[in-house]
């Protein structure tokens, strides 16, 4: 992680390292990744912006409805977003990247979404149809936004139209900031 391309780590970064870290069971013959130790804070602070926005808890997001998983987008939103009707708040490419890594780089991604506001994302999987690959962050990726860590954060997926990657790419509607959202 940090070394290796001679960059340092974000709090953020090292929270959820440490989550998929703990998760993980090391090689025979080898220790685990050193960040699995890490005390999660109690908050995930933003510095206060001109709208002066408060930090950020990580609370509200685990009170929310565990039964509530992600649903697919109604046709109108879907046809708007292929269309450009709906803009698209932020796009992430999760090619190349391995299981563990595209999860913990979706779930930071999908957090910052959520803490600015945003409301639909693109989330870019790639058709994992070359080199012999059974395209598995395509299968993977709509499996995880059932899971309780992204259930909190996404409210809908849908499969992207062809302009915004097709089978390749997946729109996601995020969950509503409570109070509201953006003051």
């Amino acid at each position: 992680m940090s070394g290796a391309g001679g960059k340092s780590l974000s709090m953020e970064d090292r929270i959820l390292w440490s989550r998929v870290a703990r998760t993980t069971l090391p090689l025979k013959g080898r220790e685990q990744a050193g960040l699995a130790d890490l005390e999660e804070p109690e908050l995930i602070e933003r510095p206060a912006s001109d709208a002066g926005q408060a930090s950020i808890q990580r609370e509200p997001l685990a009170r929310r409805d565990p039964h509530a998983a992600p649903r697919h987008l109604d046709l109108p939103t879907r046809k708007k977003l292929a269309k450009g009707r709906i803009p698209i708040d932020g796009t992430v490419d999760l090619h190349g990247l391995t299981q563990s890594e595209a999860h913990a780089l979706l779930l930071s991604f999908l957090h910052r979404a959520y803490a600015d506001g945003r409301r639909y994302v693109l989330v870019i999987t790639g058709k994992g149809e070359s080199f012999g690959s059974d395209g598995i962050l395509k299968r993977a990726v709509p499996a995880w936004f059932a899971t309780p860590p992204f259930r909190a954060l996404v409210s809908g997926q849908e499969g992207a139209s062809r302009r915004h990657g097709g089978a390749g790419a997946i729109y996601v509607r995020l969950r509503r900031q409570e109070g509201g959202g953006l003051k």
